[in-house]
């Protein structure tokens, strides 16, 4: 379990990163800071949980070959 925790770790701080590069402001009305913080932490903490899925699913079928 401690690896996949680790998986996790890692993959949130390179999708925090990658969504850094993003001008989510624009997205959204002015003085609406909270909404956006907001969605900027549901959509990294969603695409984290995907990615770290995919990648130790990905791990345990090649264990099996």
């Amino acid at each position: 379990m401690s690896g996949k925790l680790f998986l996790y770790i890692l993959v949130g701080i390179l999708v925090i990163w990658s969504l850094d590069s993003i001008q989510i402001n624009k997205i959204f009305k002015k003085n609406r800071v909270y909404q956006a913080r907001v969605f900027y932490f549901l959509l990294a903490s969603a695409i984290t949980q995907l990615v770290t899925t995919f990648l130790y699913d990905l791990y345990i079928a090649a264990k099996f070959f």
